[in-house]
């Protein structure tokens, strides 16, 4: 999130590349008056996986049919509108390129253009019904505040999955639960579903499943268990099966994506001959279990690393470079998704991928790329401040007006402390400005305390700072 707030800016409109890597859209608009119900003749629903219960892909019932929206031309001002379709006062975040799985059917709706304040999607500009030349991998999601329209009625909202659903897994020890040195590698596989956590029946588990728990928890690969010593200790407890006849292949992302039952809640015996089923997972060298776990690993001998990545602002993110003949090279992203992603991240020692960006999200091979677009409606005066858009990097700010003068530029990045960081004393950079009519010189750009008490307050009573006259 990267708010700007402007200080006596110039008569001129002035392209400013904040070369920032998270922003947001404008300003959320008000949810205005009460909703009772949604468009005529369409219904709604919140699908894919994983997801929580106000997040998940956009589609549309129409004509009997069920649909997605493309993802083109798709703003935070289109998601306001359907989550107020939907029954939440507004929304908080929009994803794009089929974040939640691609859908199926129809593409409903492309290009689709909303300011924000419409009562129906009807009313919002778009290609047309059934007019696109999208794909269903550029599907749009939304991401709705967890709040509900006050006397909505919801009788033209339809949750995809009314059944259960794996959302949250975790390892539990079958011993010393709490006493144990983090992060857990061995013990029960739990799944959390609406009643609380549970646990799996054994029965046909194999391998490929511990595969893929292991893969969702962020470990490379799995090791074989003392299956004696478990069933042992599972005579003695007692247990809470809530999942059985799970079946993976072992390339699933999520537990979720293999063939499962979940028990009946009306159930006498659940899990006969059975116990509870356990995993052992491997961790890879960023998240050994102990430091003498760690001096093992390191001193086994390395080969030369053949593939890493490049450009990321986090360990295990960024664009995937191999080494062939002695060169690095990238890899092209057709066909790239969650399977050959997670191959990727297992072998750099992570467990399965979250995401498998396309399109150079991480900028074009060992140089980034920036991206920058004028919306035309985005821009500040003087004394106001805009939130912009995550996906691109430039932004026009609008200084028409504004007299020559010496001005102060303020970048502010999570304003509000909606994310949470460990320091927030570097969320904001000044810099000195100078105006002449015709050109901006930006100097002396500072985060945090980079400054002495006295250089910032000297740094802020040079003329021109606090009105439009040039002093």
């Amino acid at each position: 999130m990267r708010p700007v707030s402007v200080w006596q800016w110039s008569p001129w409109g002035l392209l400013l590349c904040l070369l920032c890597s998270s922003c947001l859209g404008s300003p959320s608009p008000s949810t205005g008056p009460e909703k009772k119900a949604g468009s005529q003749g369409l219904r709604f629903r919140l699908a894919g996986f994983p997801r929580k219960p106000y997040e998940g892909r956009v589609e549309i019932q129409r004509a009997g049919e069920w649909g997605t929206i493309c993802d083109d031309d798709f703003t935070l001002q289109a998601a306001h509108v359907l989550c107020r379709e939907l029954g939440f006062t507004e929304a908080t975040g929009w994803t794009h390129s089929a974040k939640y799985g691609p859908g199926t059917g129809r593409i409903w709706l492309d290009n689709l253009s909303c300011s924000g304040t419409e009562q129906s999607v009807t009313e919002c500009a778009s290609r047309g019904w059934g007019n696109s030349d999208c794909t269903h991998d550029e599907d749009a999601g939304v991401i709705c505040k967890d709040q509900r329209l006050p006397g909505f009625w919801d009788s033209n909202v339809i949750e995809v999955e009314h059944h259960l659903q794996v959302e949250e897994v975790r390892i539990r020890p079958a011993v010393g639960w709490g006493r144990r040195p983090l992060p857990v590698t061995e013990g029960l596989v739990e799944v959390r579903l609406p009643d609380g956590w549970s646990q799996v029946c054994d029965k046909g588990w194999s391998a490929h499943n511990s595969h893929v728990v292991c893969g969702m928890l962020g470990f490379p690969s799995e090791k074989r268990v003392n299956a004696a010593f478990y069933r042992l200790l599972a005579q003695r407890q007692q247990h809470s099966f809530g999942l059985h006849g799970v079946a993976c292949v072992g390339t699933e992302a999520h537990l979720s994506l293999c063939s499962l039952e979940f028990y009946r809640a009306n159930d006498t015996a659940r899990c006969p001959g059975g116990a509870p089923a356990v995993v052992s997972c491997v961790p890879g060298p960023l998240y050994a279990a102990s430091s003498g776990q760690k001096k093992q690993q390191q001193s086994k001998p390395q080969g030369e690393a053949r593939v890493r990545l490049k450009g990321g602002a986090h360990p295990g993110e960024g664009r995937v470079e191999v080494l062939k003949a002695s060169t690095w090279g990238t890899v092209c992203d057709r066909k790239w998704d969650l399977h050959a992603a997670s191959v990727v991240c297992r072998e750099l020692g992570f467990g399965s991928a979250q995401a498998a960006l396309s399109g150079a999200r991480m900028g074009q091979d060992v140089s980034k790329r920036y991206e920058c677009a004028n919306f035309g409606e985005q821009g500040i005066t003087v004394g106001c401040w805009d939130l912009y858009r995550h996906d691109i990097d430039c932004q026009w700010i609008d200084i028409t007006d504004v007299k020559p003068g010496n001005y102060i530029l303020q970048v502010v990045i999570n304003p509000n402390f909606e994310v949470a960081e460990s320091d927030f004393t570097n969320n904001a950079m000044k810099c000195n400005c100078k105006y002449d009519g015709h050109r901006i010189w930006v100097h002396n750009c500072h985060i945090g305390d980079a400054f002495s008490e006295e250089a910032n307050r000297r740094f802020e009573r040079y003329p021109g700072q606090t009105s439009n006259q040039i002093i």
